[in-house]
């Protein structure tokens, strides 16, 4: 089985499209980050600079690359306003949207069974 950015072999998509299914959402989550990114933007837009405050000690390479990863499969949105110095803000799009119940699912899951460790 191939699993990355690239695609899939298509054997496997055919023989195993529920496998696939997954593998497919878990390629865009895939990243430290990812989840909590979303999280953050579920309810609203925000600058690159309240991500980066937001995820603390993140350096700006990997939130940078977290980020453009998120944007490239469609499930965040990246606008640049031209002004000095120039204002970037990150949205969910409606693809981004969809992904929010399965972090809710995640979120139940970690509550009933993640105790306080």
């Amino acid at each position: 089985m191939r699993v990355c950015n690239e695609g899939f072999e298509q054997e496997f998509m055919n023989e195993n499209s529920d496998m696939y299914a997954i593998a497919f959402t878990q390629n865009i989550l895939s990243g430290r980050w990812k989840y909590f990114i979303l999280w953050y933007l579920k309810n609203e837009t925000r600058r690159y600079s309240d991500i980066k405050k937001f995820l603390g000690d993140l350096s700006q390479g990997s939130l940078t690359k977290q980020l453009k990863e998120l944007e490239n499969d469609g499930v965040i949105q990246r606008d640049v306003y031209p002004e000095v110095p120039p204002r970037v803000e990150y949205s969910l799009t409606e693809k981004g949207m969809k992904l929010l119940p399965i972090l809710e699912k995640m979120q139940d899951f970690g509550k009933e069974f993640g105790g306080n460790r």
